[in-house]
């Protein structure tokens, strides 16, 4: 019989590290073993590292980004709004002959505002006729150059602005066993009830001490129904239970989508968007629905939903007219709870008055 080439040490180890989240390379690479070793195992005991679903873009959404590109000269910010991958979005550009390295480097509107105002214009006059907006006009007067999420000002100073996410936590996404989370589920905890990750773990190691399912209930502090459907819902190969991908694979299930309401809803949703239009706020317009429509349960939207309808659902130039006919007229929306992710009020830091030198005494 031929000698085993991998001890089972280097194979416990390398499943506990991709049952971590690891991927098989890496798994592979901190255990000592080949990697085709490590896809020959993940093979044998029923496991697979199941990759993302491709995204298919519409043709229209693809021309739509080639004309905002053209157009703005901002590839990642184009993207964003149209929810593009950027690696797609870059591709896409790159594959059309368009490059906006020296657009950023000289732009074209700014160039023009100078011209007309050292040509006697006013700001106003100068600003409506290159179509900029009042912001960039004055800070193309006072010498500011705007970078992403920052500006420049002539002195050389940066100042750079916390990335605007609407008040959500960005996505944190990996692919692992089970399929692609997002870590900022799987960490969040929600009520002691739940089995935790940390549980999941304890499970784990008093089922190889060889405790019956009652042993381990006791020692948990748990029902034993509870660690009795724990078992087989989650061990999901002939490696046995494995505490985070159950941990990930509990999480997937817990999510409940649904399409969102103004979406489902024509009829509301036209409602809704007459009277933004006419510049009524979304807290008159929940309020205005019950009146105007007092036996239709159905026409009942609250203040929040039409926000997140704004801010959250749009896309691209929907979402840019939509949030235009609100009466503060922002495309991305002010974080109140969050203080440390708004825009400071001054440029410079504040230098409180006990920290002048003594010399001044």
């Amino acid at each position: 019989m031929a000698e085993k080439r991998y001890t089972d040490e280097q194979k416990d180890e390398f499943f506990r590290i991709l049952d971590r989240g690891g991927t098989v390379r890496a798994a592979a690479r901190a255990a000592g073993v080949h990697e085709n070793a490590g896809y020959n195992w993940l093979r044998k005991t029923g496991l697979t590292m199941q990759r993302a679903t491709p995204r298919i873009y519409p043709p229209e959404l693809k021309e739509e980004f080639l004309r905002l590109v053209r157009e703005r000269q901002i590839i990642s910010t184009v993207a964003r709004e149209l929810g593009i991958r950027r690696p797609t979005a870059y591709a896409w550009a790159r594959k059309a002959g368009i490059s906006t390295s020296e657009a950023r480097r000289v732009n074209p509107r700014r160039e023009e505002f100078l011209r007309l105002r050292a040509a006697g214009l006013t700001r106003a006059e100068a600003r409506a006729r290159v179509g900029a907006d009042a912001r960039s006009a004055t800070d193309w007067d006072k010498g500011i150059t705007i970078i992403s999420r920052g500006r420049i000002y002539p002195d050389g100073r940066i100042v750079r602005y916390p990335e605007q996410n609407n008040g959500d936590m960005p996505e944190r996404r990996t692919r692992a066993i089970g399929g692609s989370v997002d870590l900022n589920i799987v960490e969040k905890v929600i009520h002691g009830r739940y089995v935790s990750l940390l549980e999941r773990e304890q499970l784990q190691d008093l089922r190889r001490t060889g405790l019956s399912i009652r042993q381990i209930a006791a020692e948990m502090g748990r029902s034993p129904s509870t660690i009795s459907r724990e078992l087989p819902r989650n061990t999901v190969s002939t490696r046995g239970y494995m505490p985070h991908t159950a941990h990930r694979l509990s999480v997937k299930r817990r999510s409940r989508p649904r399409q969102p309401k103004l979406l489902a809803h024509d009829a509301l949703r036209c409602y809704v968007q007459e009277k933004l239009k006419l510049k009524w706020s979304p807290q008159q317009i929940s309020h205005r629905l019950v009146k105007d429509f007092p036996a239709a349960l159905e026409m009942r939207v609250c203040t929040e939903t039409i926000y997140q309808a704004i801010y959250v659902h749009a896309r691209g130039e929907l979402k840019r007219s939509l949030g235009q006919q609100l009466r503060r007229g922002r495309v991305a929306r002010k974080p109140h709870r969050q203080a440390d992710a708004r825009r400071p009020r001054f440029v410079d830091p504040m230098n409180a008055i006990s920290n002048r030198p003594p010399v001044v005494d």
